[in-house]
Order: C-alpha cells, then sequence, then structure tokens
C-alpha cells in the first residue's frame, strides 16, 4: 500500500478490515504504517490471491502495488 494526501484514514482503516478481514486494531496499525511511512506491506501470500486484493484495494481507489516478497 501506498500512502495518498486525500483517502481518509478510517476509510483505510475500513477497507483492508473488509478486503482482509482483520480486526480493527491490525487494521488500524497496518493505516498508520502507510500514513506515516508512505508505504506498508499489508498482506503476503500467494501470487493469485495477492492480485485480487490489489484489484480489490483499487477498486476502492487506493493506491495499492504486488510486489515479489523480500527474501
Amino acid at each position: 500500500m501506498h500512502d495518498d494526501p486525500v483517502t481518509l484514514m478510517e476509510y483505510v482503516t475500513k477497507v483492508f478490515m473488509e478486503v482482509f478481514a482483520y480486526p480493527q486494531e491490525k487494521a488500524q496499525q497496518l493505516m498508520l504504517e502507510v500514513h506515516q511511512t508512505g508505504r506498508s506491506i499489508v498482506w503476503t501470500g500467494a501470487r493469485e490471491r495477492a492480485e485480487g486484493h490489489v484489484q480489490k484495494l483499487q477498486g476502492r481507489h487506493l493506491i495499492a502495488t504486488l510486489e515479489p516478497s523480500p527474501e
């Protein structure tokens, strides 16, 4: 995930809860990391599923990219 200057933090938290089924606390922590550092890894796993998550996030007007997992 990448930060953007427009999207409300509450909205990002809500989307993380919907897309990833994260509890509110985890969703808020990830949202704050994105907001404070400019980006964050919000999910890791199989490529096909990751592509689906990226599409869902982008469909909700968030800036999400798919990158290889650091080894």
